[in-house]
């Protein structure tokens, strides 16, 4: 059954959400032949990963509607456990350890009632850092540099990730005294002082003490060129 993202079913799908009829989130396929989900690259990263979340975990698994040009599959790395999908492949050269990248994201949990946690976009500040210095999780720079079974970005990609616990902000909970503020612990980590509500739910999720265990983050990446 090839599973399209309407007008109509994101309604319904937003409908069970806010009726509580919803279930949690489960985390998406393993393997390149489960959970496919159709969408348009250029409003990839404005679908809130919970609503594509949610679609994808009720679609049946169609390798054919896959195979279409707005499908996606979401792979697995046999090495890291990074699961990656490209909405949009961009054109360019790949970035390398030590050049500063400058991204928009799109953050939610793989659980949780209200699962989506912060974008970017539109905020008109994308994330920016230096590749290799240590200050951004090990599963976003994974997502860009690559390895042996993940293509790297390209300048103008967008790439959808689900980062598992150990390549995300586990190391947070094994400092004596952690900051949980963008700057002073591993990002990114989204405005204290944002009136949202961002920063508190990846707080409750990834910062703290009282809850060990971290689900996966899911992330929409999009990728912009090199910056000096």
């Amino acid at each position: 059954m090839n599973f399209c993202i309407t007008s109509a079913s994101l309604i319904v799908v937003v409908a069970a959400v806010l009726l509580g009829h919803a279930s949690g989130l489960q985390q998406p396929g393993a393997t390149t032949t489960h959970h496919q989900f159709s969408t348009t690259r250029r409003t990839f990263l404005s679908i809130p990963p919970k609503i594509v979340i949610i679609a994808a975990s009720t679609a049946t698994s169609s390798t054919a509607s896959a195979a279409t040009p707005n499908g996606l599959i979401l792979n697995k790395s046999s090495e890291s456990g990074l699961q990656w999908a490209d909405a949009k492949k961009g054109t360019g050269q790949p970035l390398k350890t030590g050049m500063v990248a400058s991204i928009d994201y799109s953050m939610a949990s793989t659980v949780g009632r209200q699962p989506q946690i912060y974008t970017t976009k539109d905020k008109g500040v994308p994330y920016r850092w230096t590749l290799g210095d240590g200050s951004t999780i090990a599963g976003i720079e994974l997502a860009i540099l690559g390895d042996d079974s993940i293509p790297p970005m390209l300048p103008g990609g967008i790439r959808r990730v689900i980062i598992p616990a150990n390549l995300g902000y586990q190391s947070i909970l094994n400092e004596k005294e952690p900051k949980c503020i963008e700057g002073k612990d591993i990002g990114p980590i989204p405005p204290k002082n944002n009136s949202d509500g961002g920063y508190q739910r990846w707080y409750q999720f990834y910062c703290n003490p009282r809850i060990p265990y971290q689900p996966d983050i899911v992330l929409d990446i999009k990728l912009y060129g090199k910056r000096l």
